[in-house]
């Protein structure tokens, strides 16, 4: 600490302000150009791809433009203390940001009203202090600087004029044919206005006084500022000197305390602030109400859904004060949450290279005057929102998911807004129902000679506001959705007239109270979203040592089941924002909690659940998405409001010095802070020299600079006390360090446990060496690289599944949901690392702009660039020789694919198909390493500190994306529904036992989830044929059939293929039976269900390792013929089958109880190999007289052919009189299901028929009705063996109690199943 006499540690917290800094000309350096301004240009430069010593003269804004014009280094000239330990002082950041744009001169002829701007400096640990600027102009006095300043015009306007007479023939005659009207009056007017002269003009030059206090204090300091700003131009001098006013707030004012307001007194009057209290929502002085106006409604609740999903967020203003005041308000009103990435609300234009950095960020950025969003180069904007405040535009990314309830939301925030009489539309210039009402606003004003302040009755805002846009397209789509929407109350506006003028207080005040009913409308909906987060906190650790230690492998929140709680409608959103890191963060200060202080927000948020919890008990299970609205807003407020309106804290009044003085006013302030009322010092006069400090009109005075380096010797009671905390806070470090075997590891790991999954926090504004520049740019790289690592390992946790097995949720499933957010997340995460780094930015994704400049590289060399995993012409053998081409691998064929599809009609949106599509083909690493292979495009495009030109990195990143491989993805196939994909079938007979090829006419269905192909005719002689239909999903059955016509009717088919082209997914229908009539059972169709192949890196695995890779058997038991070729010859015991029953019906029955999202194929349970068709043919073929010597085989077919017989007759006869009336119902259903499965017009034969009774009696829950009829019916004594478990009483009874547990389900068959069967 440098300042000798400052106050012990113990009082800096509780000061209200810790510094004064004053900013301007140095007199003795002169005018130098703003070396930033200078790097800018340089940087500008290198991104046009122009030399260096070529900027100057073509992009720099300190050359081309007139030297009123340009800008030239500030310095901070004093600041008072020298230095604060637990806050030091950083000059050059204080400096470029009380002064972003460097020093700015002005003539008399020229504006020159103060300018007031705030500004944050956010430390690398992100805590954050709040600086508030008076910029103001003051006149040049120094001889030196004005005839400087005269060279420059002079100099500035021979070049002018050089250029413009060099830019024609030196001819007078084409000298004056080639300027035109505009040239020539241009040129007349820089004699005249574009010029300083030193005996003509006053010249003035910009300066400014800045305060910097821990708290954002914003209206205090302003008035401050202002009562400083007016006590200096006054004809009058102030009634003491400045450096009175300044040692008063540095050193005698405190910060109130939470819950209390303060008195404290300016140069001319007192000045109130207040402090919210520790259970109220954090301190924001921050004017919502021009948010609000700056942007409009619906942009604000859309900027404030990107800045909770983390992306990066760029405001863009002339005005930094906006640029403050958006940044500060949009973070305001995340409460609970709070925003965890770079936060750079004012980005000096020599930082501009930070938006490079590939992490979330939230900046603001001057715009220049006269320049448009078009001309404004940004590095990446796949995942950008841009926010141009001046203009109420907004640029969003290309997919986020809405806020949940938005339109009921934005109706309830119109409400508040209308009450306050401000319109939901923003800044009036949106639309024609805007114009009129400004319109009519401006002819009030002439009439009513009130100075513009029209009484509040004389508007009514909402009989304005009906043709408002926003408003009438929310109504509109209110309606359509079915919501009901009240109808807005609006109420007189807050504040009465009075003499036509709203004091300068009353707006303050309203401006408090809509801040804090608008804060209310905002924490509600969290309040309401998060209610039961608790019951999902994993509180895993036993302590916070381990916890720390393990924080990375942890997981702390169980978010399957908080999804699977939440309303159908909030997934989207909800899915994304609990991976965000502000989620994390606030999750990890709910789990420490446990083991130090809440976190203030979290103490607060808390205790609102808890009230709600009292107020309105409800159970966590019965989540709707019914919109609640604010009940509190009626309450909302008040305490603040008093606490202005009646201030606690009086600070002490200006007195004269004395020693017996300061003991008195030490004894009061000690009395009135026990009674939370007491007078703080007033400013007073000071030890100061006499002559110092002398008043002069219109110019800031040297301050004395010895009686402002040091406070009072004496220890104010306020302080004393938070020096005593501070004693006892140091007592209890003391025993912590003495208990804990290394604190210092302890202390590092906390450290990381609360950066886990945050790249770096915020650039350092001070110190803008290369070095530093290329270290910032290493954190990036190793970030990225880390996050790349976290982001693959969950994909890979999530989708096997161990981590939901060890939660105990039984089988582990990732929801579909969450995959889709988890892979989108990759996408961001790929664009932004090929955004990092790049030399000049060509389109909107920098992916897809690589991708397309190496596809036109490979394209120009096309014969060489053969794949590396082999050409289109090789094909794959099957056992029984019949070919299938192996699909060629290739990233430009991909890219055509995705060129293709006319859906995507953006660069971001193929780059995220690509993704989507290598990911599926388990080919993304591959390709990226092929895409990244071409070193002469990558050293073109990047930078060399880009992450993809850091080799070690790279591979790593590579590696880690290869992981994924381990897992199968359907991310393009089900995302991208509707666009047209080629298919390949390709059918496989048995050439053994049957011809190769039927003379009959062959055709083919496949079907998927999604839709089926329909009926397709297969080329005769012909096994393969292609065809194209709109995405069928994950393919399901096929169905295969022929006419009988010819003479090689009877076919013997092994299985059908058929492969998605686009993404190579192969699926295999095993059949292994016979078409035709008069052989097998006479079908001449049949229903084949698929199942997956693997890929052919997992075959090629296979044969190295001589295991073949593992496949399902065919769907329905081979015939004799075939079980003798694959020795399938052993039949299943009676305690397997009934196993087998068992297993088929609990598959069906966990497959209901899953999400509707997440649930597989119903048809494979049903008819695949292990299905309830499969499991009762056993129960049916268990003791069955089947085969006969010199006989046709007979089917179950037959069994249930006269069955139907039996009823019917019996019926008829009426022999069955005895049987119950259900019974018969029974046989009469079943003999109807029979009949129609029959006379369907289908070829199908007797084993698919029983497929289908089998399946429409599942459908009907009429399964467990009919097995008792056929189990007591006479023909089963006929046609089955004593043992047999159809004529096993217990058996039956068994049986029918499993088949009832799917009484409950809705069963939805696939069409290709009951194709024209009507029952």
């Amino acid at each position: 600490m440098s300042g000798s006499g400052n106050p012990g540690p113990g009082a800096a917290p509780c000061r209200f302000a810790h510094y004064f800094v004053l900013c301007g000309i140095d007199a003795e350096s002169g005018l130098e150009p703003d070396e930033l301004a200078v790097l800018y240009q340089y940087l500008q430069a290198d991104l046009h791809g122009k030399s260096s010593d070529t900027a100057d003269k073509t992009s720099g804004e300190n050359f081309d433009q007139s030297p009123l014009r340009r800008t030239f280094k500030s310095k901070v000239l004093a600041h008072y203390p020298q230095n604060i330990e637990w806050n030091p002082f950083d000059q050059d950041a204080v400096n470029m940001l009380c002064m972003p744009k460097g020093l700015s001169f002005r003539t008399q002829a020229d504006n020159r009203d103060p300018q007031l701007h705030s500004f944050i400096i956010t430390r690398e640990d992100g805590s954050r202090t709040y600086g508030f600027v008076l910029t103001f102009y003051e006149e040049v006095t120094s001889k030196q600087i004005c005839t400087a300043m005269q060279t420059l015009y002079q100099m500035h306007n021979a070049e002018q004029y050089s250029s413009v007479c060099a830019s024609s023939s030196c001819s007078m005659d084409s000298l004056a044919s080639s300027i035109d009207d505009a040239d020539a009056t241009s040129l007349a007017k820089l004699q005249r206005y574009n010029s300083y002269d030193i005996s003509r003009d006053t010249l003035y030059v910009s300066k400014c006084i800045c305060l910097i206090t821990p708290l954002p204090f914003m209206q205090a300091c302003k008035k401050f500022l202002i009562q400083l700003y007016k006590a200096v131009t006054s004809q009058q001098p102030p009634p003491l000197p400045l450096e009175s006013y300044i040692h008063n707030i540095l050193y005698e004012v405190p910060l109130p305390p939470p819950g209390r307001s303060l008195k404290f007194y300016g140069v001319y009057e007192p000045i109130i602030c207040q402090r919210p209290g520790p259970n109220e929502l954090p301190l924001s002085d921050y004017p919502l109400r021009e948010v609000f106006e700056l942007l409009g409604l619906e942009n604000l609740v859309q900027v404030f859904t990107c800045v909770l999903l983390e992306m990066q967020i760029l405001l863009y203003s002339q005005d930094y004060q906006r640029l403050m005041t958006v940044a500060e308000g949009i973070t305001t009103l995340l409460f609970p949450f709070q925003w965890q990435h770079v936060y750079v609300p004012i980005l000096p234009a020599s930082l501009l290279h930070f938006l490079d950095a590939p992490v979330p960020y939230l900046m603001g950025l001057q715009s220049k005057e006269g320049t448009d969003r078009s001309k404004l180069e940004l590095p990446q904007e796949a995942n950008l929102c841009f926010v141009d405040i001046d203009n109420h535009f907004i640029e969003l990314p290309e997919e986020f998911p809405q806020f949940p309830n938005k339109l009921e939301f934005i109706q309830e925030i119109s409400e508040v807004l209308l009450q306050f009489g401000i319109p939901p539309e923003g800044n009036l210039h949106c639309s024609d129902s805007a114009t009129k009402l400004k319109n009519l606003v401006l002819s009030d004003l002439v009439n009513d000679k009130k100075n513009g302040n029209i009484p509040s009755n004389a508007l009514n805002m909402y009989e304005l506001l009906k043709g408002n846009e926003t408003i009438a397209r929310l109504q509109a789509l209110a309606k359509r959705t079915g919501v009901t929407m009240e109808k807005m109350t609006i109420s007189t506006p807050l504040t009465e007239e009075k003499d036509g003028k709203l004091s300068c207080e009353e707006l303050e005040l309203r401006d408090y109270k809509l801040n804090v009913q608008l804060r209310e409308v905002f924490a509600n909906r969290f309040t309401q979203l998060f209610a039961d987060y608790e019951a999902f906190v994993i509180q895993a650790a036993p302590d916070m040592e381990s916890w720390l230690t393990n924080r990375e492998q942890m997981q702390n929140f169980d978010k399957a089941s908080f999804l699977s709680d939440q309303p159908e409608p909030y997934l989207p959103f909800l899915s994304h924002f609990i991976e965000t890191q502000m989620f994390a963060t606030f999750i990890d200060n709910k789990i420490m909690s446990q083991w130090e202080e809440k976190d203030p927000f979290l103490r607060v948020f808390d205790s609102r659940i808890e009230k709600i919890r009292l107020y309105n008990v409800r159970a966590p299970a019965l989540r709707t998405s019914n919109y609640q609205k604010c009940s509190t807003l009626k309450e909302a407020g008040q305490l603040s409001i008093q606490r202005l309106v009646l201030a606690d804290i009086v600070a002490p009044e200006p007195h004269i010095l004395s020693c017996e003085k300061q003991q008195t006013d030490t004894q009061s302030i000690e009395q009135r802070l026990m009674k939370i009322d007491h007078t703080a010092i007033h400013p007073h006069l000071l030890d100061m020299k006499i002559g110092q400090g002398k008043y002069e009109q219109g110019f800031f005075p040297k301050l004395q600079s010895d009686v402002l380096a040091t406070g009072p010797t004496n220890n104010n009671r306020w302080a004393s006390r938070s020096a005593s905390t501070q004693r006892r806070k140091d007592r209890l470090r003391q025993h912590s360090e003495h208990i804990a075997l290394d604190n210092d590891m302890r202390e590092k790991y906390m450290q990381e446990a609360r950066s886990l999954g945050k790249n770096l926090r915020q650039p350092k504004l001070s110190d803008l060496s290369p070095a530093v520049i290329a270290q910032t740019n290493w954190k990036f790289v190793e970030g990225l690289l880390k996050e790349c690592r976290m982001k693959t390992k969950r994909m890979l946790v999530e989708k096997m599944g161990h981590e939901a097995v060890e939660l105990g949720h039984g089988e582990a499933n990732i929801t579909g949901l969450e995959e889709n957010t988890l892979i989108a997340s990759l996408c961001d995460l790929l664009e932004r690392i090929w955004s990092h780094g790049l030399q000049v930015k060509q389109g909107k994704s920098a992916l897809w702009s690589h991708l397309l400049q190496y596809q036109e590289r490979e394209e120009k060399q096309e014969h060489s660039a053969e794949s590396p995993v082999g050409g289109g012409t090789e094909r794959r053998k099957s056992d029984t020789g019949i070919t299938l081409p192996t699909l060629r691998v290739s990233l430009i064929q991909d890219m055509r694919h995705v060129q293709n599809m006319s859906e995507i009609k953006t660069d971001v949106g193929r780059a995220r198909a690509w993704i989507r599509l290598s990911l599926e083909k388990k080919l993304l690493s591959q390709h990226l390493k092929q895409l990244l292979s071409n070193q002469a495009l990558a050293k073109k495009l990047y930078k060399r500190y880009a992450f993809l030109r850091c080799e070690e990195e790279r591979e790593q990143f590579l590696y880690h994306l290869l992981s994924l491989n381990a897992v199968d993805y359907f991310c393009f196939t089900s995302v991208f529904t509707t666009i047209m994909i080629p298919y390949r079938s390709v059918i496989i007979p048995i050439k053994k036992l049957s011809n190769a090829i039927t003379t009959s006419n062959p055709w083919i269905c496949v079907s998927g989830e999604l839709g089926d192909s329909g009926v397709m005719q297969i080329p005769k002689n012909h096994l393969e044929m292609t065809f194209e239909c709109q995405n069928l999903g994950k393919l399901t059955t096929v169905q295969i059939g022929h006419d009988n016509s010819g003479l090689l009717a009877k076919w013997l088919v092994d299985c059908v293929m058929v492969r998605n082209e686009i993404t190579g997914h192969t699926y295999k229908f095993p059949c292994g039976r016979w078409l035709g009539k008069g052989v097998d059972d006479g079908s001449l169709e049949r229903i084949l269900i698929g199942e997956l192949v693997s890929s052919t890196s997992d075959e090629e695995l296979g044969k190295q390792c001589r295991t073949p890779p593992q496949q399902k058997s065919p769907t329905v038991t081979r015939r004799l013929s075939i079980t003798s070729l694959t020795g399938r010859n052993t039949k299943p015991n009676a305690g397997q089958i009934q196993e087998g029953i068992g297993e088929a019906v609990n598959n069906i029955v966990k497959h209901f109880h899953k999400p509707e999202k997440e649930r597989g194929s119903l048809t494979i349970l049903l008819c695949g190999e292990n299905g309830l068709v499969a499991a009762l043919e056993q129960v049916f073929h268990h003791g069955f007289k089947s085969a006969r010597i010199f006989h046709k085989n007979v089917f179950i077919w037959d069994f249930i052919e006269k069955a139907v017989a039996y009823f019917e007759t019996s019926d008829q006869i009426g022999d069955n009189e005895e049987a119950l009336l259900l019974q018969r119902s029974s046989c009469k259903t079943f003999c109807h299901y029979v009949n129609a499965i029959n006379t369907a017009p289908r070829n199908i034969g007797k084993d698919g028929k029983f497929q289908i009774l089998v399946c429409l009696g599942t459908r009907d829950h009429l399964l467990s009705q009919w097995i008792p009829l056929l189990a007591e019916c006479p023909p089963i004594t006929r046609m089955y063996e004593e043992n047999a478990l159809l004529r096993d009483r217990m058996t039956v009874n068994s049986l029918i109690r499993v088949l009832q547990t799917l009484q409950d389900f809705n069963i939805i068959l696939e069409g290709s199943l009951i194709k024209g069967v009507d029952v």
